[in-house]
């Protein structure tokens, strides 16, 4: 089983774009990911085909379990 942090940014167009950080920390909390999102946007590190980063949409973890065919 895989763990993916998904980062949701809002760019200056409204679009959403995903930075993506796989396996984090069990215990990675809503603050603490708002927290460094909320630096990647003031840092102003990335740049979209519609602008800027400019929001926080939402932080989540995806969680994938692959099973071999038997």
């Amino acid at each position: 089983m895989s763990k993916v942090l998904e980062l949701v940014f809002t760019d200056s167009a409204g679009k959403n774009k995903t930075l993506n950080v796989n396996e984090p920390r069990e215990d990675v909390t809503k603050a603490e990911a708002e927290a460094a999102m909320q630096g990647i946007i003031d840092a102003n590190v990335f740049a979209t085909a519609n602008g800027d980063l400019a929001a926080i949409a939402e932080a989540r973890v995806r969680t994938t379990t692959v099973e071999p065919l038997a």
